[in-house]
Protein backbone atom coordinates (compact mmCIF):
# COMPACT_ATOMS: atom_id res chain seq x y z
CA UNK A 1 0.00 0.00 0.00
CA UNK A 2 1.30 3.40 -0.70
CA UNK A 3 1.47 5.47 2.03
CA UNK A 4 3.35 8.48 0.40
CA UNK A 5 0.25 10.29 0.06
CA UNK A 6 -1.24 10.21 2.65
CA UNK A 7 -4.21 7.42 3.65
CA UNK A 8 -7.43 8.14 5.59
CA UNK A 9 -7.82 6.53 9.13
CA UNK A 10 -10.30 6.81 12.32
CA UNK A 11 -8.03 7.29 15.20
CA UNK A 12 -9.18 5.94 18.61
CA UNK A 13 -7.15 7.44 21.59
CA UNK A 14 -7.43 6.51 25.45
CA UNK A 15 -5.37 8.26 27.97
CA UNK A 16 -4.62 7.75 31.67
CA UNK A 17 -3.40 10.21 34.05
CA UNK A 18 -2.00 9.38 37.36
CA UNK A 19 -1.42 12.56 39.15
CA UNK A 20 -1.30 12.60 42.98
CA UNK A 21 -2.92 9.31 43.62
CA UNK A 22 -6.06 10.54 41.33
CA UNK A 23 -6.07 9.22 37.52
CA UNK A 24 -8.41 10.55 35.16
CA UNK A 25 -8.95 9.18 31.70
CA UNK A 26 -9.84 10.44 28.52
CA UNK A 27 -10.94 9.09 24.73
CA UNK A 28 -10.65 10.36 21.59
CA UNK A 29 -12.28 9.50 18.38
CA UNK A 30 -11.24 11.76 15.25
CA UNK A 31 -10.83 11.13 11.67
CA UNK A 32 -6.95 11.30 10.52
CA UNK A 33 -4.12 10.48 8.31
CA UNK A 34 -1.07 8.29 7.98
CA UNK A 35 1.58 8.96 5.34
CA UNK A 36 4.69 7.46 5.25
CA UNK A 37 8.47 9.31 4.06
CA UNK A 38 11.09 7.50 4.26
CA UNK A 39 11.39 5.14 7.03
CA UNK A 40 9.19 7.01 9.22
CA UNK A 41 5.31 6.93 9.88
CA UNK A 42 3.30 10.02 11.17
CA UNK A 43 -0.13 9.59 12.16
CA UNK A 44 -2.03 12.76 12.24
CA UNK A 45 -5.54 13.94 13.42
CA UNK A 46 -6.80 17.24 15.43
CA UNK A 47 -7.77 16.47 19.53
CA UNK A 48 -10.75 18.31 19.42
CA UNK A 49 -12.56 18.58 23.18
CA UNK A 50 -15.86 20.72 22.89
CA UNK A 51 -16.17 20.79 26.77
CA UNK A 52 -12.76 22.52 27.34
CA UNK A 53 -13.46 24.33 23.57
CA UNK A 54 -9.50 22.83 22.48
CA UNK A 55 -8.76 21.50 19.31
CA UNK A 56 -4.99 20.73 18.44
CA UNK A 57 -3.25 19.09 15.92
CA UNK A 58 -1.15 16.01 16.95
CA UNK A 59 1.73 14.29 14.89
CA UNK A 60 2.56 10.60 16.26
CA UNK A 61 5.86 10.20 14.40
CA UNK A 62 6.57 6.88 14.31
CA UNK A 63 10.61 6.02 13.66
CA UNK A 64 12.44 3.10 12.16
CA UNK A 65 14.70 2.90 15.33
CA UNK A 66 11.40 2.36 17.38
CA UNK A 67 10.99 5.36 19.30
CA UNK A 68 7.67 7.76 18.71
CA UNK A 69 7.94 11.36 18.84
CA UNK A 70 4.62 13.21 20.06
CA UNK A 71 3.89 16.70 18.89
CA UNK A 72 0.72 18.25 20.22
CA UNK A 73 -0.45 22.08 19.11
CA UNK A 74 1.31 23.59 16.27
CA UNK A 75 4.76 25.84 16.16
CA UNK A 76 2.60 28.91 15.90
CA UNK A 77 0.47 28.12 18.76
CA UNK A 78 1.46 29.54 22.09
CA UNK A 79 0.93 25.81 23.56
CA UNK A 80 3.07 23.19 22.31
CA UNK A 81 4.04 19.94 23.22
CA UNK A 82 6.35 17.51 22.14
CA UNK A 83 7.66 14.80 23.89
CA UNK A 84 10.02 12.07 22.94
CA UNK A 85 9.60 8.04 23.84
CA UNK A 86 11.95 5.15 23.54
CA UNK A 87 12.06 2.27 25.95
CA UNK A 88 13.74 2.38 29.20
CA UNK A 89 15.46 6.44 27.82
CA UNK A 90 14.99 9.22 29.81
CA UNK A 91 14.61 12.26 27.09
CA UNK A 92 14.97 15.95 27.93
CA UNK A 93 12.37 18.14 25.78
CA UNK A 94 11.01 21.69 26.47
CA UNK A 95 6.96 22.76 26.87
CA UNK A 96 6.32 25.60 25.16
CA UNK A 97 2.66 27.37 27.28
CA UNK A 98 1.31 30.89 27.16
CA UNK A 99 3.65 31.56 29.99
CA UNK A 100 6.90 30.23 28.90
CA UNK A 101 9.13 27.30 27.85
CA UNK A 102 8.82 24.62 30.70
CA UNK A 103 11.91 21.19 30.62
CA UNK A 104 9.95 18.31 30.75
CA UNK A 105 11.59 14.89 30.77
CA UNK A 106 9.59 11.69 29.46
CA UNK A 107 10.87 7.97 31.08
CA UNK A 108 9.30 5.51 29.25
CA UNK A 109 9.52 1.75 30.44
CA UNK A 110 7.26 0.56 28.24
CA UNK A 111 6.69 1.11 24.47
CA UNK A 112 5.06 -1.06 22.01
CA UNK A 113 3.76 -0.13 18.52
CA UNK A 114 2.45 -3.33 15.85
CA UNK A 115 1.09 -2.17 12.63
CA UNK A 116 -0.06 -4.19 9.55
CA UNK A 117 -0.04 -3.06 5.99
CA UNK A 118 -3.55 -5.01 4.98
CA UNK A 119 -5.77 -3.98 6.09
CA UNK A 120 -4.16 -0.68 7.42
CA UNK A 121 -4.17 -0.70 11.01
CA UNK A 122 -1.81 -0.09 14.10
CA UNK A 123 -1.59 0.37 17.94
CA UNK A 124 0.76 2.13 19.82
CA UNK A 125 1.07 1.65 23.44
CA UNK A 126 3.27 4.09 25.74
CA UNK A 127 3.53 4.14 29.69
CA UNK A 128 5.76 6.90 30.28
CA UNK A 129 6.83 9.45 33.39
CA UNK A 130 6.80 12.97 33.02
CA UNK A 131 9.09 15.36 34.93
CA UNK A 132 9.63 18.57 34.92
CA UNK A 133 12.12 20.58 36.51
CA UNK A 134 13.19 17.70 38.24
CA UNK A 135 9.72 17.14 39.76
CA UNK A 136 7.89 14.11 39.07
CA UNK A 137 4.63 15.51 37.57
CA UNK A 138 2.78 12.24 37.14
CA UNK A 139 2.51 8.45 35.30
CA UNK A 140 0.62 8.71 32.32
CA UNK A 141 -0.87 5.81 29.82
CA UNK A 142 -1.36 6.03 26.24
CA UNK A 143 -3.20 4.04 23.98
CA UNK A 144 -3.48 5.13 20.02
CA UNK A 145 -5.27 2.83 17.67
CA UNK A 146 -5.64 3.39 13.87
CA UNK A 147 -7.23 1.76 11.11
CA UNK A 148 -8.18 2.42 7.69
Amino acid sequence: MDLSHGVPVQVHLETFVTQEAETENHVFDEPGTVVQMGDTLYIRYREVNEEEHTDYPVTLKLRADGSVQLSRGSSEDDTHLRLHFANNRRILTRYRTPYGIIPVETVTPRLDVRLTTDPLAGEIYIEYELFGNGDHLGNYRMRLLFNA
